[in-house]
């Protein structure tokens, strides 16, 4: 008894050492998929569902399906458990800022049917995401398979970042300097490894973003520091 009551303490103990703001984000995921649809069924616990992520501009930046449960499939996604290399520098969890799922009960169908309209919905959220992108473009390193579009079950959406940490996570310069970062370790990858076609488009896209981040807070504050004369550098005071 005494064993098993300090593993207990130790796992208890670990579980304690979680950041703040990880452990509050985990729980603002639990408490989405908890929500419940008009038939009083917790949509994280849907065995079939297509989800979307989106960053804090509300620019849609990742498509995937799941035949596991939305549940797992997305605490997957958003607390690191997937350990590939690849996988873990192509979504930085950081940048999500909502989810929005689309479970999918299709009482009768065979498992090919339920597998082919998972599939069409898979190809249906992906195609009404890029036409909602300023960038016309997502973060999946795999092609998703061209499939007539299907009607989609209603769908679920909410921010999982919680206000006390929203703001700072939202800041540009902190999201550039994460998305720096990113391409730097998945350009890592990329020259380690002999990848796909669909992962350097992936790198060019997270270019893209970070490209387009930088200009657009270029511009916010572009009036507020003077322009660099001739010979000088950077415009900061020197110390003393």
């Amino acid at each position: 008894m005494r064993k098993n009551n300090t593993r207990k303490r130790s796992k208890g103990s670990g579980a304690s050492k979680l950041p703040a703001d990880v452990a509050a984000i985990i729980k603002e995921i639990g408490v989405f998929l908890d929500t419940r649809d008009s038939q009083n069924r917790k949509i994280g616990n849907s065995k079939f569902g297509v989800y979307a992520f989106y960053d804090y501009d509300g620019e849609p930046i990742y498509v995937g399906q799941t035949k596991e449960q939305l549940r797992v499939r997305i605490r997957r996604h958003l607390t690191n458990q997937r350990t590939d290399a690849v996988a873990m520098n192509v979504l930085d969890p950081f940048e999500v800022a909502e989810v929005e799922v689309w479970p999918i009960y299709t009482p009768g169908k065979s498992s090919t049917d339920m597998i082919r309209f998972l599939d069409g919905a898979e190809y249906t959220v992906f195609e009404k995401v890029l036409r909602e992108s300023a960038l016309h473009a997502v973060l999946n390193e795999k092609d998703i398979a061209k499939k007539a579009a299907v009607e989609l079950p209603p769908s679920f959406r909410k921010r999982i970042v919680p206000s006390s940490i929203y703001e700072h996570r939202k800041h540009p310069d902190v999201r550039i300097a994460r998305r720096a970062n990113t391409i730097a370790s998945l350009a890592r990858v990329i020259s380690e490894r002999d990848v796909s076609k669909g992962l350097r488009r992936t790198l060019l896209t997270q270019a893209r973003r970070l490209e387009s981040l930088a200009r657009q807070r270029l511009s916010e504050i572009a009036g507020g520091f003077p322009v660099e004369g001739p010979g000088e550098e950077t415009g900061e005071s020197s110390a003393g």
